[in-house]
């Protein structure tokens, strides 16, 4: 008889369950975005301090009080008290208008010069699409602060100086990604379906190519305001800024620098707020940013 030999076919081995995946910390970081949160206190307090700065302030920020002069930080003085015995928190209440103001205005005016500048180096043609082109790189070969001196020290010092001055420093960064951006956009599937389509020019680029291009300045401007801000406190820091007795920051700066060794508050808090809104507008930039990213996906 012939033995059956029966294989037995070996059982394989349960796969090893898998432990559930644990949210990432960047994840959990944008499910809890505490730094955006503070960024948008700090907007609004601000906003408060640009609209209605009385609310805020504690003292009058143009009063003397001579036998007050150079407190340290104390209840009645929060920040101290600068060399005439003015409230240095209150002049840094009033002081926020204006410097936020110089601050969006060289943002504003930036951005515009920026748009013109990018549109025609991109959209001018030949010959324009040339000279805009070479326009921009004569403007980003200067630096910033350095071009920003040059045209305050030829227009003189004040507030309208300084926005001015900043602005036509910083476009021409701006202004190369408006180029960059609207290029892009030209050779993107849906203006070519649209080119196909017999779409008109004026109505592929006020519908496709612009509003593509221009998306990503959205965030750009947020960010920008704060760099805006410290550029022109810079100015002022340097004696081509507003004159005082005005409170706005870079002024506060200035003012404060002569005191640093035996009253450093005068200079130290002023340079702090800088900071503060400029971290402030890069945050808030910076979350923006990421929405219109997760928006296009």
């Amino acid at each position: 008889m012939t033995a059956v030999h029966t294989s037995q076919t070996p059982q394989t081995p349960p796969a090893p369950q898998t432990p559930p995946a644990q949210p990432s910390t960047r994840a959990g970081r944008r499910q809890h975005p505490y730094g955006l949160y503070a960024a948008l206190a700090v907007t609004v307090f601000f906003i408060v301090a640009l609209v209605a700065p009385q609310v805020l302030a504690t003292h009058d920020p143009f009063a003397l009080a001579l036998h007050d002069a150079l407190q340290p930080p104390n209840l009645a003085h929060w920040f101290g008290t600068d060399e005439q015995g003015r409230d240095l928190y209150s002049r840094i209440i009033f002081g926020a208008r204006e410097s936020l103001l110089i601050g969006a205005g060289a943002t504003a005016v930036s951005i515009t010069l920026a748009l013109i500048l990018g549109a025609a180096a991109s959209l001018g043609g030949r010959v324009v699409g040339a000279i805009a082109a070479r326009l921009i790189e004569i403007q980003f070969a200067f630096p910033t602060l350095l071009l920003a001196l040059l045209l305050v020290a030829i227009a003189g010092p004040s507030a309208v100086s300084q926005v001015f001055a900043v602005a036509i420093g910083t476009a021409p960064g701006y202004a190369r990604m408006v180029r960059a951006q609207i290029l892009t956009a030209k050779t993107s599937g849906y203006v070519e379906a649209a080119t196909a389509l017999g779409h008109s020019r004026g109505s592929i680029l006020g519908r496709h190519i612009i509003p593509n291009a221009v998306r990503p300045l959205v965030a750009v401007i947020a960010m920008s305001v704060g760099q805006s801000i410290v550029w022109a406190s810079s100015l002022s820091f340097l004696g081509l800024g507003v004159a005082p007795p005005s409170p706005e920051w870079g002024a506060l700066l200035e003012a404060g620098r002569l005191y640093i060794t035996h009253a450093p508050w005068l200079t130290v808090v002023p340079g702090l707020v800088i900071v503060v809104i400029a971290i402030t507008a890069t945050t808030i930039g910076q979350h923006l940013q990421r929405a219109l990213e997760s928006g296009e996906k």
